[in-house]
């Protein structure tokens, strides 16, 4: 057997060293809670600014002024008056009216009106041609994109003594009557439902083409009528676009204003008046801001309520 070579001091330094594990990394201190917060936040931060600048600091100045006797002229000073001016307004025999015709006005034109013609579009336009959906979309939505003034006018010239809608019973020899006068909300409803209904035929032809086509022709097959597949299958398939057009629907026709002012002015006297013309006439042409900001107010919370009514509904699953 041969001996085994001590090794040498040489040889050991010449030996190499295997490297040892990499040091651990240290690890970022966490952030807390709020600076997730904050950074999550930051970008939304300015439109957060602009809104609370331009619409919630507006509406809580209303607020304050609601409780109050300002005035827009011969007042050198407004006090507060607390609950005075809601009080006086359910007291008043045509804040009442106004009331009764803004019911009227938004269920006639848009509960009514709106919703169940641009329905009743929708589905026609489902099976018509080509041109003719696009002619039928290109007058629709014409009216539609009308500015308000334009629209009322228009209106105006065609329910008037004088106008085409007299001009057209004439000439079947049937008996005309002076509508603005005589049926001036329903005048004022039949405008907003021709100049509204392109939202909602809109609506509902986009929520007609998302129910599949299996479904409507088994139905076809089992021996289902239109009306029938109409109430057991389209309507329950497009119930969450129902509520949500009937939504803004209801909160656009509860503001309008300037198609009734430029077609009747809120009469013959006050038939016509709805809410929003008769917060205008008490604050711009009474002069008392405090009470019309007060009727401002009420047609806001009218507003929350039938949205909250709406979105209450469309929480429930089909």
């Amino acid at each position: 057997m041969t001996a085994a070579t001590p090794h040498t001091g040489a040889d050991l330094k010449t030996q190499e060293v295997p490297p040892g594990p990499p040091a651990p990394r240290q690890a970022p201190p966490a952030r807390t809670p709020v600076a997730r917060g904050l950074t999550r936040a930051l970008p939304v931060a300015p439109a957060v600014v602009l809104l609370l600048l331009f619409l919630a600091g507006p509406i809580a100045y209303c607020a304050y002024i609601a409780f109050t006797d300002l005035q827009l002229t011969g007042q050198a000073h407004s006090s507060f008056v607390g609950l005075a001016n809601f009080r006086k307004a359910f007291g008043d025999d045509e804040f009442i009216n106004a009331v009764w015709l803004t019911l009227v006005f938004t269920v006639v034109s848009s509960l009514l009106g709106q919703n169940t013609l641009g329905l009743a579009l929708a589905t026609l336009m489902q099976r018509a041609s080509k041109p003719v959906r696009t002619l039928t979309g290109g007058i629709v939505i014409t009216a539609w994109v009308l500015p308000e003034v334009v629209a009322g006018f228009l209106l105006y010239a065609f329910f008037r003594r004088e106008g085409t809608l007299n001009a057209i019973l004439d000439r079947l020899h049937l008996p005309s009557q002076n509508w603005l006068f005589t049926l001036p909300i329903l005048a004022v409803s039949f405008a907003n439902v021709w100049r509204g209904t392109a939202f909602s035929m809109l609506v509902y032809s986009a929520a007609l083409n998302e129910i599949p086509q299996e479904i409507t022709e088994a139905a076809e097959v089992d021996g289902a009528g239109g009306w029938r597949r109409m109430w057991h299958i389209t309507l329950p398939m497009i119930r969450r676009s129902i509520g949500t057009n009937l939504m803004l629907n209801t909160l656009q026709t509860l503001s309008v204003f300037g198609l009734i002012w430029v077609m009747t002015r809120g009469g013959p006297g006050n038939k016509s008046q709805t809410l929003p013309l008769f917060m205008y006439e008490q604050a711009f042409q009474n002069s008392m801001i405090g009470y019309g900001t007060a009727v401002a107010l009420l047609l806001l919370l009218v507003g929350s309520l039938f949205s909250l009514v709406y979105l209450r509904l469309l929480r429930t699953e089909v």
